[in-house]
């Protein structure tokens, strides 16, 4: 009999020691996988090239309009002028340009790549070895949509913002509703319409993650989903269909602007969130329902 034994120290004594670190694994553990999803997707060359190319939106347009003087004299669109006047103006402007193409695209790259590039890839089954749980994988996957969604209206708005103070004066800025504010208040206001295009997205990001359960074939998925974001755009425009137009999940994407009134017009910002939570909750159910079904072979 050992001394560990015969005191009574022995098994037990070591029990708990060995089973805090485990519980302080499991409890880090989803953490540790969100973790290494945003790591890995914001360090992938093809995300890098993608916030560059959105990047460089804002600076195109106000190249051309400083060359040009597009929008004086009757020239070109006229919100156009508001940057010549302001170049604060250029972020908003460019927001305006990529929401309906760019941004979508981008999206569906992402959110087209969640599952179907994992599988593949043939790291989709380990990953649900490790173990992830499949819940949790699809949650991790759809958190690195959200940021993707956040960073590239963050790296719009701020390289508008940039170029636009380098090329144009700043100061004070007359809004749509021809009231002015300072520059901090535009600021602020600019916050709201990269949190508004954001959650724009959020309806899209939750498609693409259902699409890309059903498919091994990541460029299919990342297809399919930004098509989905055009057809949307079509029926959207089209009156016969008003009584459809409430639940595009499209429908609000422009309604940014409202917040360049004063006072401003909450009923866009509410009317778009409620819609994209309710194509986050269908969407995210049927990417279960799918994801938990499916038999993962690669």
């Amino acid at each position: 009999m050992s001394q560990g034994e015969a005191t009574g120290l022995g098994a037990p004594a070591e029990t708990p020691a060995r089973a805090e670190p485990a519980a302080e694994t499991a409890h880090l553990r989803p953490f540790a996988l969100l973790g290494s999803e945003l790591g890995t997707l914001f360090r992938r060359r093809r995300t890098i090239a993608m916030l560059v190319a959105l990047a460089a939106v804002p600076v195109l347009i106000a190249i051309v309009v400083r060359i040009t003087h597009a929008g004086s004299g009757g020239r070109g669109p006229a919100f156009l002028g508001s940057i010549t006047d302001n170049g604060l103006f250029v972020g908003f402007t460019a927001l305006v340009v990529c929401i309906p193409l760019f941004l979508p695209l981008t999206l569906g790259v992402v959110a087209g790549d969640t599952i179907a590039g994992e599988a593949g890839l043939g790291t989709l089954r380990y990953l649900l070895v490790a173990p992830a749980g499949r819940i949790r994988l699809l949650v991790v996957k759809y958190a690195g949509v959200v940021a993707f969604s956040l960073a590239a209206t963050v790296v719009i708005v701020l390289a508008g913002i940039g170029i636009g103070a380098l090329l144009f004066p700043i100061g004070p800025v007359t809004l749509l509703s021809g009231d002015t504010v300072d520059a901090g208040g535009f600021f602020v206001r600019t916050a709201l319409m990269a949190g508004y295009v954001t959650i724009s997205l959020l309806g899209l990001g939750a498609i693409g993650l259902f699409i890309s359960t059903l498919t091994t074939v990541p460029v299919g998925a990342m297809a399919a989903t930004v098509v989905l974001a055009g057809v949307s755009q079509i029926l959207d425009q089209l009156p016969q269909l008003d009584w459809l137009h409430p639940w595009l999940f499209t429908h609000y994407w422009l309604g940014f602007g409202d917040l360049l009134r004063d006072p401003i017009v909450w009923d866009s910002y509410g009317q778009n969130a409620v819609l994209q939570l309710g194509y986050i909750v269908v969407f995210g159910c049927l990417a279960y329902g799918r994801f938990a079904t499916k038999d993962i072979l690669s």
